[in-house]
């Protein structure tokens, strides 16, 4: 038997690359037409963005929590988990995520969207549209096969990494809804690094990019 120290991390993940990559072709193979109504949700949510509407505040977080919802079941459940063992814990994350943003965003109102006013709602809107437009691309660029976009609504990073743009685009930071995108951005950063991809370093820093710029307006708004 080897020693322990002679493995690299890359040996402990139960999948290749190819495979992980190779899943998000079956996916979208699986599921299309559905990448049509989940970038129409997208559009809706980024028009709401930048010109919302008195019931803003609930339909962003009933689309939000449609779309976690929707991963957590089709990715996670039914795909992801044919070759890692931690998917039902990733599904029941994002699916608690969804009813975070049902109760917390839709019900109780707590999550505020007015015409952007402050320089960090207008990256959040930033944020937001590059989830829904360019992040998928950025595959494809990297050497990966177009069947495989990650798209949102559809794949887990982008549908984080826009929902956190919703939410450095809301009136308040929302912290309650902040938890779980973070902990997504930790856990897919260390997987993608594991596999040596080199957008490894990109949804981490999307989430610490978030988090500081929360910190900083909540603070600001605290001192005024």
């Amino acid at each position: 038997m080897s020693e322990w120290w002679t493995y690299a991390p890359r040996d402990l993940l139960m999948f290749s690359p190819d495979t992980y990559y190779r899943l998000f072709a079956l996916h979208n193979a699986d599921l299309w037409p559905a990448q049509i109504a989940a970038l129409g949700a997208g559009l809706v949510i980024l028009g709401l963005l930048l010109r919302p509407t008195p019931r803003a505040g609930r339909a962003l977080p009933l689309l939000l929590a449609g779309a976690w919802a929707f991963v957590a079941w089709a990715y996670f459940s039914e795909r992801y988990a044919t070759i890692n063992l931690a998917a039902p814990t990733f599904a029941w994350a994002f699916a608690a995520q969804s009813v975070l943003l049902l109760v917390y965003g839709a019900g109780l109102g707590r999550l505020q969207i007015a015409s952007p006013g402050h320089a960090t709602q207008w990256i959040g809107i930033a944020l937001f549209a590059f989830a829904l437009l360019l992040q998928p691309v950025i595959g494809p660029l990297t050497g990966h096969a177009w069947a495989g976009v990650q798209l949102f609504g559809i794949a887990p990073d982008p549908t984080v990494a826009a929902t956190l743009g919703v939410l450095l685009a809301a009136v308040r930071m929302p912290w309650l809804l902040l938890s779980i995108p973070l902990l997504w951005c930790a856990v897919t950063g260390a997987t993608l690094w594991t596999m040596g991809s080199p957008e490894a370093p990109l949804m981490p820093v999307l989430g610490g990019l978030v988090l500081v710029l929360g910190l900083y307006r909540s603070f600001a708004r605290a001192e005024s």
